[in-house]
């Protein structure tokens, strides 16, 4: 037995004894952020006055990135992980090169008790260590009782900690009796289960052995190579060297797993070696894992033939986690997805549900090159991974299935960016991230959506051929390293010889804002034509956007009656392109093709004949219709009148994403802008609308057409909760109360999970008796997208009377985090009890932000977006100038919510107009 692990088995009863019992418990539940238990010198003095251990070295330490000149270069991570117990142990060494002599260096550990540090110096010496947690972000002082020599040196850490309560670092959760835990270390979660140094460009091997209870399953990023008993009911399990990996892509989970074992994925002409595919789910979930186990060879293959390079890694493993902080994570060779996401229950899931599951899993898939293989160096490179993975998931889900609709999601999705992107308050792709508690507000539809509408574009406009074998030079030159954004675009610029290509990406991931590209035709009087093309940054009414003479370096496509698409890159403010064919132009699309990444603007009288051809664009010229119709209109220059003809072509369209386009600014403009007197025209305009096409969708169940199936459960549900349509509204109720046997006995095939959550929030608001039964339930059907859907059904209850139940519940042990956000989110979006929730939230905000996912929290002033007026502003900002700092990093969170209530008060006239004007 190691001295690590006997350390280990003797620490942690003791560390249960003295250090977790419900008094030292409650002591933490209590403490914010920042606080550091202390011993007292001082009795008669509260703990709270004391200062934390390591506050002297607080003024030095890096808020972000540790200082250069150190390296780890291997780790050995050896921990003892017994989810049935309450904490954990074990020990790490790790290998560092220091470039100059020092007495002390910074990484990174939080709320660890290390109770054994030394340095073994290159000549066999140790020299012993002392550590201190600094900074509430988690980062670490390590000092040396004598100056270490420039050179290679061995620090060792003996440690233990608890394992979190909230899903983040090493947590633990407990499902149908069982216990799991698990490993969620991104971004700067690692930090709470292993010192090191946990930021993305400090890569490093690691050999990593478990001891864990016997017969467990035990993942993590190398395969295992060996099991042996380690006594007490234990065993050692030891994993193979990893490739270099970031701290943020480890992988630790132990549990009673059901473990599914596939056949390798076979070699192929970029691999010599098949890949050891498996399936890892809670006990007696095993058989759930078929679908996603079943399309992953095909993923893996299609991802190898675009970029011409292999999968880097031995094995890869699918873990379904009996609860997750986020969708997935794309830990190395052992990706990790909340279960709701991948499991299957019988041959086949509901459209909607399948569809998210290749989206996400595609996503996943991708990341083995980008991000796990090439690894940004810092956070503000974020979209190098997440980008081009969300840009490769529609890319891969074509060539599986051509007629699937991937591309107009794809459109859809980067359209969908811009909403964000039209804030002052929003951020460029590429930004500086200089603290710690910024680093999560990077994950937004900016990293994610933007970039894949930016990647797209100059895919499409420059051509597969030239982009994407440049794209597969740029993963082999950083294979095992890091690369940031200079870096890329060197390689791509090198391998291309189209420095176009590249002041694109530059132009467009460097600079926040939304290209407007307003066009005036010109005509002389000899049939010449041109069009003069301005670009400028889109400011929607009430916008404090200032810097709207920005430019871009732009792939513009234009079609017109002449028959000809013509192209070309803008790069000045204003530019004059004459039209082909000699003759002025009877109509004018500004975005051909629908594939660039901005919005534009016609005179008033370039709109009628555009609209009369509706029918005859491609979907996604019709998306970017739609959307700039709205955007001219929020810009306050669009009629009202016209904006409403093209909600009703493109309620006439075939595609499902065409008419879907409108259906989330009619909801916001029926939340905000339709009164009391005002809303039976807005619900008869609706229902009239698209009730046709629902019923044109009614016996989509019944066809093979997930297509139609999804378009009619999204009319359905927008039907019953926007449009109000009580023939709707019935149907779902009807649904829901069989699903759960309410009142008859329970038919477990009357509803499927894409109408979930509609289903059960109509009969919360229409059933009485209906309320108390769902909570009952959902302690009795083990199906996590129920949990999901039910909690935030729960959270749209409009009965005053029901709040003070939701909200024991919210707050209550029977509810998980995840789900607690989105109830309390869902109560904060109901009009009929949104105020009633929002005095609740104020009073009890700190233990709302002790219950919900603790990488969450700083997204709360989210909770708000739903206001419209002056008086709840104000009450937004006296909230987080009062608990801020119970939500680090919230300020980018409640800069927008501040600017979105803004925009939603400017546009109040316009709005109100709008409603005015429908027929």
């Amino acid at each position: 037995m190691t001295k690590s692990l006997l350390c280990g088995l003797l620490a942690v009863p003791l560390l249960a004894l003295i250090a977790c019992g419900p008094a030292d418990d409650d002591r933490k539940a209590a403490r914010q952020p920042g606080e550091e238990t202390t011993e007292s010198t001082a009795p008669q003095q509260p703990v709270d006055e004391q200062p934390a251990p390591g506050a002297q070295y607080a003024a030095e330490a890096p808020a972000g990135r540790l200082p250069e000149g150190v390296r780890p270069t291997s780790y050995r991570l050896d921990l003892l992980l017994d989810p049935r117990r309450d904490d954990f142990s074990g020990s790490v060494e790790i290998d560092i090169q220091l470039d100059k002599a020092a007495d002390h260096l910074w990484l990174h550990g939080k709320n660890l008790d290390i109770s054994e540090a030394t340095a073994t110096l290159a000549d066999g010496r140790t020299v012993d260590a002392e550590y201190l947690e600094v900074l509430d972000s988690g980062v670490s002082r390590v000092g040396f009782a004598e100056q270490l020599p420039a050179g290679e040196f061995t620090l060792r850490f003996e440690y233990s900690a608890a394992y979190d309560r909230n899903l983040a670092g090493l947590f633990k959760v407990e499902e149908q009796g069982d216990a799991y835990a698990l490993a969620k270390s991104e971004s700067i979660q690692a930090r709470k289960y292993l010192p090191g140094f946990d930021e993305p460009g400090l890569k490093a091997p690691f050999d990593i052995s478990l001891t864990v209870p016997e017969g467990y399953a035990a993942i993590s990023n190398g395969r295992e190579i060996s099991r042996e008993p380690a006594g007490d009911g234990l065993e050692k399990v030891t994993f193979a060297t990893t490739r270099p990996t970031p701290t943020y892509l480890l992988s630790l989970s132990v549990g009673p797993f059901d473990v599914v074992e596939r056949p390798a994925i076979p070699a192929n002409e970029y691999r010599k070696e098949p890949i050891p595919l498996r399936g890892f789910a809670r006990r007696g979930r095993g058989g759930d894992l078929d679908y996603i186990l079943d399309i992953t060879p095909r993923m893996v293959q299609i991802y190898e033939e675009e970029l011409q390079r292999p999968y880097p890694f031995e094995k890869l493993d699918i873990v379904a986690a009996p609860q997750w902080p986020s969708g997935a994570t794309e830990l190395s060779a052992a990706i990790t997805y909340r279960e709701q996401r991948i499991l299957v229950e019988g041959d086949k899931p509901a459209p909607g549900a399948r569809l998210a599951l290749l989206g996400v899993h595609a996503h996943e898939i991708g990341h083995m090159w980008f991000g796990n293989l090439v690894t940004p160096p810092w956070w503000d490179d974020l979209w190098l991974k997440e980008g081009f993975a969300t840009w490769g998931t529609p890319l891969v889900l074509t060539i599986m299935e051509p007629d699937g609709g991937h591309d107009l999601n794809a459109a859809a999705s980067a359209i969908s960016a811009m909403q964000l992107d039209s804030l002052a308050s929003t951020r460029a792709i590429r930004e500086p991230i200089e603290d710690n508690h910024d680093i999560r507000n990077a994950y937004d539809a900016i990293t994610y959506r933007k970039s894949l509408g930016v990647i797209n574009m100059v895919d499409r406009y420059f051509g597969a051929g030239t982009f994407r074998p440049a794209l597969g030079r740029y993963i082999e030159t950083f294979a095992d390293g890091v690369a940031a954004s200079p870096d890329f675009y060197r390689v791509i610029g090198e391998e291309t010889g189209t420095p176009e290509l590249t002041e694109t990406f530059r132009s467009f991931v460097e600079q926040k804002g939304v290209p407007l590209l307003e066009m005036a035709v010109n005509c002389d009087e000899g049939g010449a034509a041109s069009i003069e093309v301005s670009q400028s940054r889109y400011k929607p009414l009430g916008s404090p956007i200032a810097d709207v003479d920005k430019k871009w370096s732009i792939p513009f496509c234009f079609s017109s009656d002449s028959g000809v698409q013509q192209c070309q890159i803008l790069t000045q403010p204003r530019q004059a392109i004459e039209v082909s064919g000699g003759e002025c132009p009877q109509w004018l699309l500004p975005n051909a093709q629908g594939s660039g990444y901005y919005r534009w603007s016609l005179q008033e009288a370039q709109w009628a004949p555009l609209l009369e051809r509706f029918a005859m664009f491609e979907p996604t010229e019709k998306l970017s219709i739609i959307d700039s119709a709205f955007a001219d209109f929020e810009a306050g220059r669009l009629p009202a009148a016209t904006l409403v003809e093209v909600i009703q072509k493109s309620a006439r369209a075939e595609k499902r994403q065409v008419i879907q386009a409108p259906l989330e600014y009619l909801e916001k403009y029926r939340r905000n802008y339709v009164s009391e007197k005002a809303q039976p025209a807005f619900l008869a305009f609706a229902q009239s609308l698209y009730g046709p096409v629902l019923k044109e969708t009614a016996d989509s169940d019944d066809s093979d057409d997930s297509e139609q199936q999804l378009l009619h459960s999204e009319l359905l549900s927008f039907m019953a909760l926007t449009a109000g349509d009580p023939d709707a509204r019935k149907q779902l109720a009807e649904k829901a109360a069989a699903f759960t046997g309410f009142e008859r006995k329970r038919d477990a095939e009357a509803l499927d999970s894409d109408l979930y959550e509609a289903a059960l929030t109509v009969a919360v608001q229409d059933t009485d008796g209906f309320l108390p039964h769902l909570i009952a339930m959902r302690g009795d059907l083990d199906d996590p997208r129920f949990d999901n859907a039910s909690a935030n059904a729960i959270g749209s209850t409009d009965n005053p009377d029901q709040l003070e139940t939701i909200r024991k519940l919210a707050l209550g042990e029977d509810m998980g985090s995840r789900e607690a956000f989105g109830l309390i989110q869902h109560a904060l979006a109901e009009p009929a009890t949104r105020e009633q929730n929002w005095q609740w939230l104020q009073r009890e905000f700190p233990a709302v932000l002790e219950k919900i996912p603790g990488q969450w929290r700083r997204q709360t002033p989210a909770f708000a977006r739903n206001f419209c007026d002056g008086d709840r502003l104000e009450e937004v900002q006296a909230l987080f100038r009062q608990h801020g700092k119970l939500a680090p990093g919230y300020q980018r969170s409640l800069a927008q919510t501040e600017e979105q209530i803004q925009l939603c008060m400017a546009l109040k006239e316009k709005g109100e107009g709008l409603v005015a004007a429908l027929p």
